[in-house]
């Protein structure tokens, strides 16, 4: 693994830190009402900036 694979790792995994806590942030204030439409939004974002993850279903 060279210097920029693992730069760009770190770069996504502090991308993914910043997203959820805006997630969590924005859920918070609103009351989780729009808990949906947050999570498509942060997987839209995150599908266009290369950082697809696998979400597990929640009950």
């Amino acid at each position: 693994m060279g210097i920029f694979d693992r730069f760009r790792s770190q770069a996504q995994n502090k991308g993914k830190d910043m997203s959820d806590t805006a997630e969590k942030d924005v859920n918070e204030k609103t009351g989780g009402k729009y808990e949906s439409q947050v999570d498509q939004a942060q997987q839209k974002i995150e599908g266009r900036m290369g950082m697809d993850r696998d979400r597990p279903e929640e009950p």
